[in-house]
């Protein structure tokens, strides 16, 4: 972060800033006990951001307070991070805590970055279910529910599940279509991307869809990479209980009118299939403005993005091992998107 940041007209708490006067009792600085804590977790869980330690916003602007023991401050949260009964995983490496000169005063800034899947949830204490926080809007904390924070295991462990090495499956397990299908698809969207130059492995190991046992030296589709582009068949190997369903329906009481499911008539059976064939029947009735940007015609609105991160939200962060399926239904009152969590 540049010293622009501390701009008193700019510097202001919100979603990805937080301040925090850290004076203590003596007035020469102590780390916030439990207000740090709890804004570490959520910055992590939710987006990343920046508390800023000897700071208060006031009605008349950002009031920065000294901090003459700073270094007991930055000492303390190293010794916190590393015990893992205060907090589940410490995220930050040394730059990401440094005193900063601001209108002559020391204040500390720490920078939280955002917790991958894999780390998440990050919590205090050892219960995740007490412990977990996330962001607000307005840049509040405030402590999740228990069922989002099973959510956030379930997908650490569906995380872990994606990238698992299918030993045995090679690239005659992939849908040739659907596969070529999205190469030529993201090279129209990035020409200039180095991807575009690898053979197809290299392509899928850059993405996750294939991968190298650093041990055995055998290399083979990851679970991710099959679900995505892999024949029907292959994946029902794999995973006996996928299914994916897509159903039109005129009212809540009445059978689907239109049904995409794994029945055979349509290719592959993979995600990316599913996927486009789905988007396109989503958005099939969506009313188009005419609107221009630039001289190109902008041909979405903000119901067809929507529709499309819940779609792909719906399907990456599914279960596939659990006995309940992917649906998707459309309404004329609703879209509706069900994964196995």
């Amino acid at each position: 972060m540049s010293r622009d940041f501390f701009d008193l007209a700019s510097l202001q708490e919100g979603f990805d800033v937080e301040l925090k006067t850290a004076r203590g009792k003596s007035g020469k600085g102590e780390l916030p006990p439990g207000s740090f804590w709890e804004t570490y977790s959520a910055m992590a869980n939710t987006e990343g951001g920046y508390i800023i330690l000897g700071a208060e916003e006031t009605r008349n602007g950002v009031l920065f307070h000294d901090l003459p023991d700073r270094q007991k401050i930055i000492q303390d949260i190293w010794n916190s991070l590393n015990n893992p009964n205060k907090v589940s995983v410490n995220l930050l490496q040394n730059r990401d805590i440094t005193p900063v000169h601001v209108e002559e005063k020391t204040v500390v800034l720490v920078r939280i970055p955002q917790a991958s899947r894999k780390q998440r949830p990050v919590y205090i204490g050892q219960n995740p279910l007490m412990g977990t926080y996330r962001r607000n809007n307005e840049g509040g904390d405030y402590r999740c529910p228990p069922d989002l924070v099973k959510q956030m295991l379930g997908e650490q462990a569906n995380d872990t599940r994606d990238a698992v090495i299918l030993e045995y499956y090679g690239l005659d397990d992939l849908d040739r279509e659907s596969f070529r299908i999205y190469r030529q698809q993201f090279s129209n969207r990035k020409p200039d991307h180095p991807f575009n130059e690898c053979n197809d492995p290299e392509f899928l190991r850059q993405i996750g869809g294939w991968a190298r046992d650093r041990q055995t030296g055998k290399e083979a589709l990851t679970l991710a990479g099959l679900l995505m582009f892999g024949k029907f068949r292959s994946i029902l190997d794999a995973v006996p209980t996928y299914i994916v369903d897509y159903q039109e329906r005129e009212t809540p009481e009445t059978r689907w009118v239109d049904r995409v499911t794994l029945d055979g008539s349509w290719s592959g059976g993979n995600l990316y299939d599913f996927y486009r064939i789905v988007m396109k029947r989503l958005s099939s009735d969506l009313k188009v403005p005419f609107q221009l940007k630039g001289d190109e015609r902008v041909e979405e609105t903000p119901v067809h993005e929507a529709l499309r991160e819940a779609l792909v939200n719906t399907l990456i962060h599914a279960d596939y091992s659990g006995s309940c399926s992917i649906l998707v239904v459309k309404r004329p009152d609703l879209f509706g998107f069900r994964n196995p969590a």
